[in-house]
């Protein structure tokens, strides 16, 4: 009896769910008749995600880099999920807080650890064959990663160091936006002009960079948790992990990628150029641009010092490893 009682109230709530959709509640029982099992391959479009690795060479290892990459962009979207919904929560409710910055930490563990997959896992002469057939596509293209940056912080935050006395958060979010940090690293290194690889990235991507800028003004995880009561500031298991989301993402996450620069990049005679010519020596350390998301939560000379002992250690691998 128990089991019919239950079918009915499923019933009824099904058909209040539906009476407002202009169908009723039959119709979609019989479309529910018509459909076919779910399987895991059709859930998660397995056939098209295996599809998507095109490399533009014959080298082998030119695959093992595109699939890298997309798993990367996976992960960034991963990130953006648990962002978004910290941004759109009006609560002050610190569970919540910490949950959706420790999965952005894990996500980023997992980023940062995987990247021995670039450093290790590619033939260094392939690379430097088939990345010629890339030109001037780079990683330094990844929206993505831009959108977690302006998600976490302010744009203020964001300035490149050599213009962020200048600049404050009364400037315009368009000024602002033309002073980002990452702008000064796609530069021709002979002329100092805009590369290719930046241009077309503007083109993109800019307006759909200041529309989030814009949405987010006074709204990022930064002012949720600056705007949080002084009691709540004070919890140790936010601060540790918005901390630990600082390194990660601004230090380790970069020098991943000084890690994998200096493997294929890296030669007595001079460094190749990066495939968007992005200027990577100058722009990849983090004692060089000192971006930090939450920098209320430092010392002045935890600030001044931001990095630097990691990079040390990536330039000078011969006296530590990291």
């Amino acid at each position: 009896m128990k089991d019919k009682e239950k079918i009915e109230s499923q019933i009824s709530k099904l058909e209040e769910k539906y009476k407002d959709s202009g169908q009723d509640l039959s119709s979609y029982l019989d479309g529910l008749l018509h459909q076919r099992y779910l399987t895991y391959w059709d859930y998660i479009h397995l056939d098209t995600l295996l599809s998507l690795q095109i490399p533009r060479t014959h080298f082998p290892d030119e695959e093992i880099f595109i699939m890298y990459h997309q798993i990367t962009e996976l992960y960034f979207k991963l990130i953006l999920h648990e962002q978004k919904q910290l941004v759109d929560d009006k609560s002050d409710n610190i569970d919540f807080f910490v949950e959706k910055v420790r999965r952005i930490n894990s996500y980023y563990t997992v980023l940062i650890s995987s990247f021995g997959v670039m450093i290790k896992g590619m033939e260094r002469e392939q690379f430097l064959q088939f990345r010629m057939a890339l030109l001037p596509a780079s990683g330094f293209q990844s929206a993505q990663f831009r959108m977690i940056e302006i998600y976490a912080t302010p744009l203020e935050n964001l300035i490149h160091i050599s213009d962020r006395s200048a600049l404050t958060s009364e400037n315009s979010i368009e000024d602002l936006y033309e002073h980002i940090y990452w702008k000064k690293g796609a530069t021709d290194i002979e002329t100092g002009e805009k590369t290719l690889t930046l241009k077309q990235f503007e083109y993109r991507y800019t307006p759909r960079l200041i529309r989030i800028a814009k949405q987010v003004k006074n709204a990022t995880i930064y002012h949720k948790y600056v705007n949080l009561p002084a009691d709540l500031k004070k919890n140790e298991a936010l601060v540790k992990a918005l901390k630990a989301l600082d390194v990660n993402a601004n230090i380790n996450w970069q020098l991943m990628h000084m890690g994998s620069a200096h493997r294929y990049l890296r030669r007595e005679s001079g460094d190749i150029e990066a495939t968007g010519g992005t200027n990577w020596k100058d722009y990849l350390p983090p004692s060089f641009q000192k971006i930090v998301f939450f920098p209320d939560l430092y010392t002045f000379e935890e600030l001044e010092n931001w990095g630097k002992q990691w990079v040390d250690h990536m330039l000078n691998p011969e006296k530590s490893k990291i």
